[in-house]
């Protein structure tokens, strides 16, 4: 049997990582009470507002390339991420290995390495990467129109390059910064 790159998420698998991720994060969905997640306290929200004005969706693009680079260099060789959309298809990935599915697009609406098949901008959905084990992700929130992104490895890896594109923080550990 081989490794897949992309796999759909089955029923069960679908059911065992939400419950994860809720127990770790404490997920509350909701289009007006903020955070969505207990963030965790290697995490740094930013507001996506610095991508409302942008031409050609340039700034759009490189955040999408950072992050999705960022979750593939943190990530062990054999070590698949989760994908998830909340309350839609879900996946996992393995960034190790070529992208397999036929099915998909080779660029997900222009924004999305091949193979992969969310981008971590939260387009009207909450959008979830995350290390296996949940020690580092990013989660993407839809009303508050933010992008959290934790775990010490990944922030080490992305978040000033993130910082650099999105400027303005939310939140540091959880905490609103003032």
């Amino acid at each position: 049997m081989t490794a897949e790159a992309l796999h759909r998420l089955t029923s069960s698998e679908y059911t065992d990582i939400w419950d994860r991720f809720d127990a770790k994060f404490d997920f509350r969905p909701s289009i007006n009470a903020f955070p969505g997640i207990t963030e965790p306290s290697a995490s740094i929200t930013w507001s996506l507002d610095a991508l409302n004005d942008d031409p050609g969706d340039r700034k759009l693009d490189r955040l999408v390339d950072m992050v999705q680079n960022g979750l593939g260099k943190c990530s062990s060789p054999r070590e698949p991420l989760w994908i998830l959309d909340w309350q839609h298809t879900c996946y996992r990935l393995r960034p190790d290995l070529p992208s397999t599915d036929m099915f998909l697009p080779r660029v997900l609406e222009g924004r999305s390495r091949e193979g992969w098949p969310l981008s971590p901008y939260p387009d009207g959905d909450y959008y979830i990467f995350l290390a296996d084990d949940l020690r580092f992700g990013t989660f993407g929130h839809p009303w508050e129109h933010s992008l959290c992104v934790f775990g010490a490895e990944l922030l080490d890896a992305i978040a000033e390059d993130v910082h650099e594109v999105l400027q303005r923080v939310l939140r540091r550990d959880g905490l609103p910064t003032v």
